[in-house]
């Protein structure tokens, strides 16, 4: 089983439950800790607001106390620019402790970075024509990402926009930042796996709730381990808890 639920959401982004309520089901599923990662301060419709970053440390606290699990406030960010700029600056690092961080429909990036980036991903994952041009861009857009900032976890790697995926994985490695199978879709296939698993990378599962119920939720993270053969101990959070950068 897992210990910990490395990514989360509430009602401060797109999910429908509360702190409280993700910590008193992360309690019952024999959780040690999770992380609240709500959607990242650029996201148009569901973006957590730097402005209540005072009231979800106050919920955590309160929630922490009631129920013993340890919670961490984190972020899921977004993966801006194929210069690989995130959405988070050295101001929120202060507050922060979990960065979680992937691509996102709907963020504001700039016109430019809009149309090229975004658009242009969006649009190559609807049509199928992700082209070896775009593919590179990506690939080096993430690597830049985990080399610029402190990436605990990549969270659905591959989804829309597409990267060669071992050299992604190769640059986790360096970085220590982990990469997600995640609780609700997957995007790699076996050969993509199999590529990964030659590097040092280490997986994170994650269920990715955006309700309370779906808190520490394996069993998709499990299904793919099993099923493309990822030994269980380079999944971190295997009866086991993951070393936060934050924490040193």
């Amino acid at each position: 089983m897992i210990l910990g639920d490395y990514h989360t959401h509430t009602v401060y982004s797109h999910g429908k439950g509360s702190v409280l309520e993700n910590a008193i089901v992360a309690k019952e599923k024999g959780l040690k800790e999770i992380a609240i990662t709500d959607h990242g301060f650029s996201h148009i419709a569901f973006n957590l607001k730097r402005s209540k970053l005072k009231d979800l440390r106050r919920d955590i606290d309160e929630a922490m106390e009631k129920t013993g699990v340890k919670i961490y406030l984190g972020v899921e960010a977004n993966l801006m620019n194929y210069d690989g700029d995130v959405d988070i600056t050295e101001e929120d690092l202060k507050t922060l402790e979990v960065v979680v961080m992937g691509f996102h429909k709907g963020i504001k990036n700039g016109i430019k970075s809009f149309f090229g980036f975004s658009m242009g991903n969006i649009l190559a994952d609807y049509f199928k024509c992700h082209s070896k041009k775009r593919i590179e861009k990506n690939t080096q857009s993430y690597i830049k990402a985990v080399e610029k900032y402190p990436i605990d976890i990549i969270s659905h790697l591959n989804l829309t926009a597409k990267v060669d995926v071992k050299r992604v994985a190769e640059a986790c490695a360096r970085t220590n930042t982990h990469i997600e199978l995640n609780g609700k879709r997957i995007h790699f296939n076996e050969e993509e796996v199999k590529a990964m698993l030659e590097t040092d990378v280490k997986f994170v599962i994650s269920s990715d709730a955006h309700t309370p119920d779906r808190v520490g939720d394996d069993t998709l993270g499990m299904q793919v381990a099993t099923m493309y053969n990822i030994p269980l101990e380079r999944i971190v959070n295997i009866n086991d808890l993951i070393k936060i950068k934050s924490k040193g």
